[in-house]
């Protein structure tokens, strides 16, 4: 078997950043060298292995077919070794860097965020917002919780709560004795509001099925702004700006304290729900799996006590 000089790690390091990048000048500043050095590392690595690993076109790279198939093998390999790193390493504080929806964030898990700090308060959380599919390696994310359909593929992904639909409004235009709110044909005399997240998605209740289940007569489903977020959505009906479609975790604390109101009996089912992700391999982090029990914890707990 013919034998092979030594790896060039800090070539490797710098192949595999600059293939994240696709950029040598990105790469370099993110290594904090310069991208001169990082085109040398380069060239030093197609040296080692004898196969050409980008196409350096005039203003871009593009990686070969042997570049990319050693790229993928490189994020997951410097993630295991960052892994394994966290394990021996002296005992610190542990962080977790979480990525979940902004209206889950804000609405859901931040309410509740003190009791996690008391019980782990030797891992230190941050908190991103996002719904696209992360890659857990590349991006630096532990854990990730997101709004949808479910079935995703390449990760373990475990149902956190169901995300039924009904109307809510704020206390005092559910008051309003001028436009009462008493059947869901009133609705005709009220803003409805409306958010992007449930706009053509198959199975997730909009104003047109919510209205159609419901029976209601002579409303115009289309009437009312559209938001960017079910969280913007949501806010605008506790300000009293008009009627919210809410989805059940995301409203319950705004119920519970009373700055919101669930108008008439029932919910709509949604094909949605919120789900924990996280890397397919069993070999995660002891912070990964204390806060994913945390999660578990806390949605088996309808009420959420205050913090005070």
């Amino acid at each position: 078997m013919k034998s092979r000089p030594p790896a060039p790690l800090n070539a490797l390091r710098a192949f595999e950043t600059a293939a994240r990048c696709l950029s040598f000048q990105e790469a370099a500043g993110q290594l904090f060298v310069t991208p001169a050095a990082v085109s040398h590392q380069v060239k030093r690595l197609e040296a080692y292995l004898g196969v050409k690993l980008f196409e350096r076109g005039h203003r871009a790279v593009e990686l070969t077919a042997e570049g990319a198939a050693l790229a993928a093998s490189l994020s997951e390999l410097f993630g295991q070794l960052d892994r394994v790193l966290d394990r021996v390493a002296a005992p610190t504080a542990m962080h977790l860097r979480v990525s979940t929806v902004e209206s889950f964030a804000a609405k859901w898990l931040a309410p509740r965020l003190h009791r996690f700090h008391h019980d782990h308060p030797d891992i230190q959380l941050r908190i991103e917002t996002g719904n696209e599919r992360v890659d857990f390696v590349r991006d630096g994310i532990d854990v990730a919780i997101r709004y949808g359909p479910g079935a995703y593929t390449g990760v373990h992904a475990e149902r956190l709560l169901d995300a039924p639909v009904f109307p809510v409004c704020a206390p005092a235009l559910a008051n309003d004795e001028r436009r009462p709110l008493a059947t869901p044909d009133d609705l005709r005399q009220h803003t409805l509001l409306h958010d992007e997240g449930s706009t053509g998605r198959a199975g997730v209740p909009d104003w047109a099925a919510w209205l159609e289940a419901a029976g209601a007569m002579g409303v115009d489903a289309t009437r009312g702004p559209m938001f960017a977020s079910m969280y913007l959505a949501q806010e605008a009906a506790v300000a009293g700006h008009g009627v919210a479609l809410g989805v059940a975790p995301l409203v319950e604390e705004d119920v519970q304290r009373g700055r919101l109101i669930k108008l008439f009996d029932g919910s709509l089912d949604n094909a949605y729900a919120f789900w924990i992700v996280r890397r397919q391999s069993a070999d995660t982090a002891p912070a990964v799996d204390a806060f994913c029990r945390w999660l578990r914890k806390e949605a088996s707990t309808n009420a959420i006590p205050s913090s005070g």
